[in-house]
């Protein structure tokens, strides 16, 4: 689906993120722009220990980095119809790594009217490139009752 049409909209409808290449040099990008600089995501030797019961190996990306992928494929997707994404809930579920490629998409759950607006319901994920779910949440539009057409 290319682009919002809450009168077109059905349950099942899917929605496409862009791909996200993860390096290094993406990963301190996000460091320096959200003065995260936590080790989890700078330093390969502190990553060698583990966390618990979890041992990552080597440095992993933001998960907040999946939540911003998410947020511009929503957005890209409804703002032309003039609708607002309101909600966003995620869980991290797998740790991304430096050589993989990650991709937003999103599944119509539901959309409903009520007396001042219209509503769309979204289950997102963001997969890796072997196709194991990184990330997964819920995601809520409004789409105004001035909202263009689409």
């Amino acid at each position: 689906m290319t682009t919002a049409n809450f009168e077109s909209l059905k349950a099942g409808d899917t929605i496409d993120g862009p791909a996200f290449a993860v390096s290094r040099e993406s990963i301190r990008l996000f460091c320096d722009a959200s003065l995260d600089y936590n080790p989890l995501h700078l330093d390969d030797n502190y990553m060698k220990g583990d966390f618990g019961k979890t041992n990552f190996g080597g440095i992993i990306m933001h998960g907040m980095n999946n939540f911003g992928l998410i947020s511009r494929m929503l957005t890209d997707w409804a703002l032309p119809a003039g609708a607002i994404h309101r909600r966003l809930e995620t869980r991290w579920l797998k740790p991304v790594k430096p050589g993989d490629t990650i991709r937003p998409a999103g599944a119509i759950k539901a959309k409903q009217t009520t007396a001042k607006s219209r509503w769309v319901l979204v289950d997102v994920a963001v997969q890796n490139q072997r196709g194991e779910t990184v990330a997964a949440g819920e995601a809520m539009l409004e789409f105004p009752p001035n909202a263009k057409a689409g």
